[in-house]
């Protein structure tokens, strides 16, 4: 009862895996990456030792079919399982059991493959690999935009309950001590998908770097006012809004940069992000600044 997408960006040598399913903490269970091998999900049944042992063959040098071929055939219970490996050499397969609940099939493309069982229809899988192909950004974006499509193409045929994304970068991780470059999840929600976008959307800022801006924008006018009428509900300004944005403005929009853990874009890169993201942003106080600032960076490359 679960669809995911394992993929890997060549340009970067990032690899990780997207997953929803009407089944609680699904995160915990399905997906598994390393930037030194690469992606694997494992889903229907799911025998969670295909991970570490998938990931340790990939890194001996196997390629995805082999490793598909060396999990399956030492499993009994092989034709309940379904799994989805993407190899950092370019190598992608996956294996669907005779045994899954229809309806179960997978789909594979460049750097990617497609999985999923007890689904509504095929073209839940078939929309996911079209839009994996037709999204434009970096993985995070292309991964998640899969979700939703096979979501609307029909998805899980019991529901929704959990999403995760999960992906592995050389040096991505904290401060570089790692490669758990993206790891958000969602354990029990009416719509984890949507709600799995608005807590990556506030991981990226947080988290996630980006190249600086050729140029940049300040805070004025209309666009000034509503950016301090809402710092100003949310505590963090005390004066009356104006459509000016001076020093005692950046002092109040420095305060909220520090609460929220913003340290990875500096003062004129959020008041940039805010004058280019505050009108194409949704929702209210804090939602809306985030929404603002995640829209007005998402054109700059992630580091």
């Amino acid at each position: 009862m679960t669809f995911s997408i394992v993929a890997r960006d060549p340009e970067t040598d990032a690899v990780g895996v997207a997953v929803q399913s009407k089944f609680v903490a699904v995160g915990s269970v399905v997906p598994f990456a390393s930037a030194d091998a690469g992606a694997i999900a494992t889903q229907s049944f799911a025998n969670v030792a295909y991970g570490p042992e998938g990931l340790d063959l990939l890194r001996e040098g196997h390629s995805a079919e082999e490793v598909v071929e060396e999990l399956t055939s030492a499993d009994d219970e092989a034709p309940q399982r379904q799994v989805g490996i993407v190899g950092q050499d370019g190598s992608v397969a996956a294996f669907t059991g005779e045994e899954c609940f229809d309806h179960a099939s997978d789909r594979q493309g460049d750097h990617y493959t497609v999985q999923g069982n007890i689904l509504e229809n095929r073209e839940t899988v078939d929309a996911m690999g079209d839009a994996f192909e037709a999204t434009d950004g970096g993985l995070p974006e292309k991964l998640l935009a899969a979700l939703q499509a096979g979501n609307e193409a029909g998805g899980d045929q019991r529901g929704e309950q959990g999403a995760a994304l999960y992906v592995a970068k050389p040096e991505g991780g904290y401060d570089g001590g790692n490669d758990r470059w993206v790891d958000v999840r969602v354990d029990d929600h009416e719509h984890p998908i949507d709600e799995l976008e608005r807590v990556f959307r506030i991981y990226d800022i947080t988290l996630l770097e980006r190249e600086d801006p050729e140029e940049y924008r300040e805070l004025s006018g209309e666009t000034a006012e509503s950016v301090l009428a809402t710092l100003s509900e949310l505590g963090f300004y005390e004066d009356e809004p104006s459509d000016e944005f001076g020093e005692a403005e950046r002092e109040a929009l420095e305060e909220f940069r520090g609460m929220n853990n913003f340290e990875n874009h500096d003062l004129d890169a959020l008041e940039d992000a805010l004058a280019r993201g505050w009108s194409d942003a949704d929702g209210d106080g804090e939602d809306r600044v985030v929404n603002a600032i995640w829209h007005g960076i998402s054109r700059l490359d992630r580091k």
